[in-house]
């Protein structure tokens, strides 16, 4: 079991940046590939990044590669999501999510979440 908190969010913006900080808890977290996911308004979870355990694979969605960075620091138990040249399109709760499988862009393969924080981003 692994407790996951996002922090970071707000309001900022269009054109500005944010980062996203989530901290894990309760389990060994070099063992995991986490992700980050967004919810839009009216819309399904969508998959933005994942790097896996060790930090030295990622993945991104086409709709933030060049714009979001995913990176991790295993000695605090923590993982990140760069922001920049935020949109406001990019309006949603982000959630950061563990999984035991290393790399993944499917949500169904993250058994664990965290509670999600807001992003607002102003035109």
């Amino acid at each position: 079991q692994v407790q996951l908190v996002e922090s970071g969010g707000g309001l900022v913006q269009a054109g500005g940046s944010l980062r996203l900080s989530c901290v894990a808890s309760g389990h060994t977290f070099s063992s995991f590939g986490m992700g980050w996911f967004r919810q839009g308004p009216g819309k399904e979870h969508e998959f933005l990044a994942t790097i896996s355990q060790s930090g030295g694979a990622t993945y991104y969605a086409d709709s933030v590669r060049g714009r979001f960075t995913i990176s991790r620091d295993n000695a605090k138990n923590t993982a990140y999501l760069q922001m920049n040249t935020l949109q406001p399109d990019d309006t949603a709760v982000y959630y950061c999510a563990a999984s035991n499988t290393g790399l993944a862009s499917l949500a169904t393969r993250y058994p664990y979440w965290g509670q999600g924080t807001q992003v607002t981003v102003s035109s």
